[in-house]
């Protein structure tokens, strides 16, 4: 898998999508393709270990919650699908749901924690604009099997994610804090400079000369064309897309976030945004703004994707909606 500076291969793309924007899938998904799949992308919930959680509103119950936070309790997490959460709250899972009314009865106080179920789970949002490394190694294993060109085809990464590309500013891309404590490792000036240089002084901000801010994409990849489409730009890359079937792909491709292992996080790598092999038998996108990834190609594709254990997918129409208000059925 590579980085290629011919962005003509997605220019087709632009003729497929809708230009303005219309508000449904064919803002970001090219229209033309018989079916249409919505994976929806999986969220978190969590709770106490042999107790409650503390009530709500938390400016009345300030002491329970600092009971809570000093006895320092287990706290189990989970991975949940939609269908799962609509179960567990009393709402209808289907096509065209949206999270926001999906969990709605279980607002406790309006934009105070998450929603809570009756079995004392709370629960947090899906990831927006990516799929998980193992929920995109099992969707693959299905796209691949579609296509006469599994070994062939390009990856696109939306340029807006803060840490990918480098730029031209004042501030870094991004910092990575370091925690210290009494008898910890000694603190790294170095780093703590690095952090103050981060920190946005509006005051100096517009004096200051803007230098060369490093991504993790090289400086020739940053500095490199842009696949352009309606409302977004990307960096292209191509390769063999079985590459993605398997869980570890984020170890082997270009834009591994080698800096952020060097300060001790895990391997990782951001999702694609847009991925289609050579013969264009199928499309899937992760819009930065969806929580839920689209993939156009043929209906047996879609049953396939549907049927797949590990993937919660549910055939959309075309003209189809991911908007908030798009939900018709839990209002």
């Amino acid at each position: 898998m590579e980085w290629t500076a011919d962005v003509s291969s997605g220019q087709w793309l632009r003729d497929h999508l809708d230009t303005p924007w219309r508000g449904t899938i064919h803002d970001a998904v090219p229209r033309g393709y018989p079916a249409y799949a919505r994976i929806f992308h999986p969220a978190t919930r969590d709770r106490p270990v042999g107790r409650p959680w503390p009530p709500l509103p938390y400016g009345a119950h300030r002491r329970e919650w600092d009971a809570f936070q000093q006895a320092d309790v287990e706290i189990d997490v989970e991975r949940v699908g939609w269908a799962r959460t609509a179960a567990a709250i009393g709402t209808a899972f289907h096509p065209l749901a949206q999270w926001q009314a999906l969990v709605a009865p279980a607002v406790v106080v309006e934009h105070e924690d998450g929603p809570r179920d009756g079995a004392g789970w709370r629960y947090g949002e899906p990831v927006q604009g990516e799929l998980d490394a193992d929920l995109l190694a099992r969707v693959s294993g299905v796209l691949v099997a579609h296509t006469g060109t599994p070994d062939r085809g390009a990856i696109a990464l939306w340029e807006g994610w803060g840490d990918l590309v480098g730029h031209l500013g004042v501030t870094p891309s991004r910092a990575f804090l370091q925690m210290a404590s009494d008898g910890g490792p000694a603190r790294d000036e170095a780093h703590d400079a690095l952090l103050a240089r981060s920190i946005r002084d509006p005051l100096n901000d517009a004096f200051r000369k803007p230098t060369w801010q490093p991504g993790i994409l090289s400086d020739d990849i940053s500095r490199g064309p842009r696949l352009s489409l309606p409302g977004r730009d990307y960096v292209l890359f191509q390769g063999d897309l079985a590459e993605f079937t398997a869980p570890d792909w984020p170890l082997h491709v270009p834009w591994r976030d080698r800096a952020a292992e060097e300060h001790g996080f895990p391997p990782s790598a951001h999702s694609p945004s847009l991925v289609w092999p050579a013969d264009r038998a199928w499309v899937l996108v992760s819009e930065v703004d969806w929580d839920s990834t689209i993939v156009a190609g043929s209906a047996d594709l879609v049953d396939a994707l549907c049927a797949t254990e590990g993937i919660e997918a549910l055939p959309v129409p075309a003209n189809a909606s991911l908007l908030w208000d798009a939900d018709a059925v839990n209002r």
